[in-house]
């Protein structure tokens, strides 16, 4: 009891900083772009960090022994995202801004439903293959004619005026799939094979579920025009069978895979050998104003992180607006160009802290599914944040992720928020009963 007590003082605390640093950061963003205070914004930035404490206070109640740090990141990383959504709307004139504010408080209150209602994650593992269904389901819902929301890819849905992105609430399914599916398989998969170049393989008859799931992300691919969701997913998965095996076999196949069909995919299909082309020749004069897949966005958000320098221009004052879709996809150049590689190295510090803070979850009880789902869905996450900064940085193609929780997206943003309330029911139920095993 005392130990949860100074689990929970030490979430109000971060907690407390996180408020103080998004309403310091919406604050500096009007004084920046406005040279005055704009009350009503501020008022709902005030009701999304007062249900943030609401939010803890049900960590108080039902869940006490939860992790305290996953809370106060996800707080500041998404107040960090709304301000500089709301920056940009300061000069487009758009609403972008109190949307995702909007959003976020919908996420945090789902989040609290989720710890309230979930009172143990094993729960979940009843249910394995209903996720796996659902995670399929969702990941189609797109192509039906009346649903599809357009666009140049085939992954949002339109109800009632509403639009949605069903794969974000797919890859927590899929996680979920994976994790029961892995812990019912692992010894058919842990069988000994052939042992080469110092690589313990699987033997040929176990490769099955891998090509299976290589299979239906290069689906992905190809139907829905989503390199980046497709990625996500086949990752997800080798890095969980890794942790059910502790093959390090699975790895080697698993990217041998991905790059044979990343090879595949450039030669194949049109809009994934822009995005290399892009990529690969950013600086070519004639590429650059090129309509069709130029690197004309690649290149201003590598002009804006060099505008930024060290330190930033600061809130408010720099030009990220210049950069399309400077409040979604290039989220990270918008920030990098306010508050300099000093304010995106502390931002890469917070999504750190929570990749390990959430694979320590699983690490820290014996539970094999707790384990696999904590630590599939940190590190889809993790893969999340280095597909999408690797993009805008020109270390990797870019694909067409979301930044979590600091991206424009409602959709995004509410699969985040439930990964968060997964994690810390996780955490809660991993402490107060470390020795359970799911068989």
């Amino acid at each position: 009891m005392q130990k949860a007590q100074r689990l929970r003082n030490r979430e109000l605390l971060l907690l407390l900083f996180a408020i103080v640093l998004t309403l310091g950061a919406f604050a500096l963003v009007q004084f920046g772009a406005l040279g005055a205070l704009e009350q009503p914004i501020l008022y709902v930035v005030g009701a999304f960090c007062a249900l943030s404490v609401v939010l803890h206070i049900v960590l108080r109640i039902r869940a006490s022994q939860a992790d305290p740090f996953l809370l106060p990141i996800a707080v500041l990383l998404t107040g960090l995202g709304a301000a500089m959504i709301y920056r940009i709307d300061l000069y487009e004139e758009t609403q972008a801004g109190l949307h995702q504010l909007m959003f976020a408080m919908l996420s945090v209150a789902l989040c609290g439903v989720l710890v309230w209602t979930l009172t143990n994650h094993r729960v979940l593992f009843r249910y394995t293959y209903i996720f796996g269904l659902a995670g399929l389901v969702l990941l189609v819902l797109p192509f039906i004619p009346f649903l599809n929301g357009g666009g140049n890819a085939t992954v949002w849905i339109q109800v009632a005026g509403y639009y949605f992105q069903p794969g974000e609430i797919a890859k927590i399914c899929l996680a979920i799939f994976f994790a029961g599916y892995l812990v019912r398989t692992r010894e058919s998969l842990t069988s000994t094979g052939r042992r080469v170049l110092g690589f313990t393989f699987p033997r040929a008859r176990e490769f099955g579920p891998l090509l299976v799931i290589w299979l239906i992300s290069m689906g992905i691919i190809i139907a829905q025009r989503d390199l980046g969701t497709g990625m996500l997913i086949f990752g997800m998965f080798v890095a969980m069978l890794y942790v059910a095996t502790g093959k390090t076999g699975w790895v080697v196949i698993g990217v041998a895979l991905a790059g044979a069909g990343a090879v595949a995919a450039t030669f194949v299909m049109p809009y994934v050998h822009n995005r290399f082309n892009a990529w690969i020749h950013a600086f070519d004069e004639s590429l650059y104003s090129d309509p069709d897949g130029g690197s004309y966005q690649l290149v201003n958000g590598i002009f804006g992180l060099a505008h930024g320098g060290m330190f930033g221009t600061g809130l408010g004052q720099g030009r990220p607006y210049l950069t399309p879709v400077a409040n979604s996809d290039y989220i990270i150049p918008s920030l990098g160009e306010e508050l300099g590689l000093v304010g995106l190295f502390a931002i890469f510090a917070l999504y750190l802290v929570f990749t390990s803070r959430g694979a320590r979850v699983g690490v820290a009880g014996q539970d094999d599914f707790g384990k696999l789902l904590a630590v599939g869905l940190s590190f889809t996450l993790a893969l999340q944040v280095f597909i999408m900064v690797g993009g805008v940085t020109r270390v990797i193609p870019l694909t067409g992720l979301t930044t979590p929780f600091l991206a424009a997206g409602g959709s995004s943003l509410l699969a985040n928020w439930l990964i968060v309330g997964i994690l810390l029911r996780v955490s809660d139920s991993v402490r107060r009963q470390p020795r359970a095993v799911i068989g």
